[in-house]
Order: C-alpha cells, then sequence, then structure tokens
C-alpha cells in the first residue's frame, strides 16, 4: 500500500502576459506543496492561454488583417519546449518535490500545439501534444502525432495526460490503458455538467485515478486586445472549472467544483487500483485480443525527412 496526495489547480492565467501567468503558476505549485501534494495537475492551455470566444476575426474563404495580428499576439505568448519557461517550472517543481502536468501552447515554428507537459523532481520528462484540436480549436492549433503519447514514471505508476474531447475518443483511451497509466491527467476547457460523468467512466473503465482540472475564466482573464464572441461584459465567466478527482472504481473524491479559483486535493492508495482490478483490466483479463486489437503508431510524422 502506497498513499499519497493528488491536487487539481482551478485558475485562470494573467490575461495575455505568458511572465506573470509563468510566476502564478510557480506560485500556485508552492501553494500545492504546502498542503502536502505529491502530484499536481494544471488545466489545459493554463500558460499561452485558451481563447474561448475568440475566432480571429476568420469567415469561409479569407481571412483579415486584424485576424493575422491576433494570431500573431497569440503566437507571441506561447512557449518553446524546452525553453527558458520550462526550465523556471522544472525549478519549481524540483524544489516543491512534486510531480506536474500542466497545459501549455507550445511554439513550433509557425505552428502552435496545445500540450501537456510532464516534470518530475529532476526535471521535465516529457510532453503530449493534442491529437485532434476540436472545432475552432483548428484555425489556431497543429495536430500532434502518435510520438508524443508518453508517460512517465512516478512512485505511484504511470503518469500520463489525455486532453479534453481526446477523451471522447476510445481508442486513444485505449492506448493510454495499455501502457498501464495509474494517473490519468485530463486538463480540459470543459466546464459542462457532463465533464464529470465522463471522467467517472473513466476513472471506471481504466481502474485508474482520474485528475481533471478546468479554467476559471472570466473575461478579465481573457487577452482584452482580442475580441469575443461571448461577451464583453468583465466580469462575465467564460469557464466556470468543475476540477474533480476520481479514483479507480469512479468514485468522486474532490469536485467537481465551479466556486472560483481553488485547488482540490484528495488522499489515494494504489491498493485501489489492485483491488478495482479485480473484476475489470480493460487490457488484460477483461481484454479479448483474439477479437479485438489496437495498433498504435507512435513514429514521428515529420512534414521533411533528409536522407543522407
Amino acid at each position: 500500500m502506497t498513499r499519497f496526495r493528488a491536487a487539481v489547480v482551478q485558475a485562470a492565467p494573467v490575461s495575455g502576459d505568458t511572465s506573470a501567468t509563468v510566476d502564478k503558476t510557480i506560485g500556485l505549485i508552492r501553494e500545492a506543496a504546502a498542503l502536502g501534494a505529491n502530484i499536481v495537475v494544471f488545466p489545459e492551455a493554463f500558460i499561452g492561454g485558451y481563447l474561448k470566444g475568440a475566432n480571429f476575426n476568420i469567415y469561409i474563404g479569407a481571412r483579415t488583417p486584424e485576424g493575422r495580428q491576433e494570431f500573431a499576439d497569440y503566437h507571441a505568448g506561447a512557449i518553446v519546449v524546452p525553453g527558458p519557461e520550462t526550465a523556471d517550472l522544472a525549478e519549481a517543481v524540483r524544489e516543491a518535490g512534486l510531480f506536474l502536468t500542466i497545459g501549455v501552447i507550445e511554439r513550433d515554428g509557425g505552428t502552435l500545439y496545445c500540450t501537456a507537459l510532464y516534470f518530475t523532481p529532476e526535471g521535465l520528462a516529457g510532453k503530449h501534444r493534442k491529437l485532434m484540436p476540436t472545432g475552432a480549436e483548428r484555425l489556431c492549433w497543429g495536430f500532434g502525432d502518435g510520438s508524443t503519447l508518453d508517460t512517465v514514471e512516478t512512485p505511484w505508476g504511470p503518469m500520463g495526460a489525455v486532453i479534453c474531447w481526446e477523451n471522447y475518443m476510445p481508442l486513444m483511451r485505449t492506448a493510454m490503458y495499455g501502457k498501464g497509466i495509474t494517473l490519468y491527467c485530463a486538463p480540459t476547457a470543459d466546464d459542462r455538467d457532463s465533464w464529470a460523468a465522463t471522467m467517472r467512466h473513466i476513472a471506471l473503465e481504466g481502474r485508474c485515478f482520474v485528475l481533471s482540472a478546468c479554467q476559471y475564466l472570466t473575461r478579465r482573464d481573457f487577452p482584452q486586445s482580442m475580441g469575443n464572441r461571448i461577451t464583453d461584459e468583465p466580469e462575465a465567466v467564460l469557464m466556470r472549472g468543475g476540477a474533480i478527482i476520481v479514483d479507480p472504481l469512479g468514485r468522486v473524491l474532490a469536485g467537481p467544483d465551479y466556486s472560483g479559483e481553488t485547488i482540490l486535493t484528495a488522499d489515494l492508495d494504489t491498493d485501489d487500483i489492485v483491488r478495482a482490478q479485480f473484476d475489470f483490466d480493460v487490457v488484460g483479463h477483461y481484454g479479448r485480443p483474439d477479437v479485438f486489437r489496437l495498433m498504435v503508431d507512435e513514429e514521428p510524422k515529420a512534414a521533411v525527412v533528409t536522407r543522407a
């Protein structure tokens, strides 16, 4: 039996200011550590921003100078991985002595990716780029490939991330179950009531701990230089949170919380995973490889390959 404490952070970035958001993140990491957390999960796109309500002034068949400038501003606020921001986060994680999953907007050339970064006390340990941006997210984010379907080892088993509506991709979930994931992190921008039911289903299906974090975002926290199709009322809530922690039998241990910025914690026991797998192991004794098999391609898909 190994007991540990998990924390999910429900907060907003500092509007349009990546450096200040990194500082806020470091403060929240220290706050979570003071609460005794061993593992901490932040929301999707926490550093770099989730632009809920933005449309980059685009319409079918045409782009505008205003929209191009909005994208340029968004691009400038994204981070390079690894880079100075990840070095600062790595130092904060090292000092806190914990494990971290955090959503960022990653800049790679002219393309942005919605990425989850993994940190251990030894430093930046890996990343996952969102495979399938949803709807209008495709205006501003590229597509990840199978090469970042990573998990990171922790004292409590593999930690990995499935971002927002990737959680509605059954084969994506199965790929992560196949990696033996025990700490299933779900950074999200989905604040609907139905999200909690999804997290409970995944915990029960994967017999894993599910840790989901969503931003609590108001219009005031949204870059004021960008138009918003939802509202211009400064105090209007664009994302209401819904952070939640669920055990391997689908029981809610903390949340969902819609009250504002907060850190939720729960004490977890690794033996709960084994107890839950007694009657259901989706890629083990409950699998039927004679009938169903999943093949996962984890080769990088570069646009340009140079051969000597």
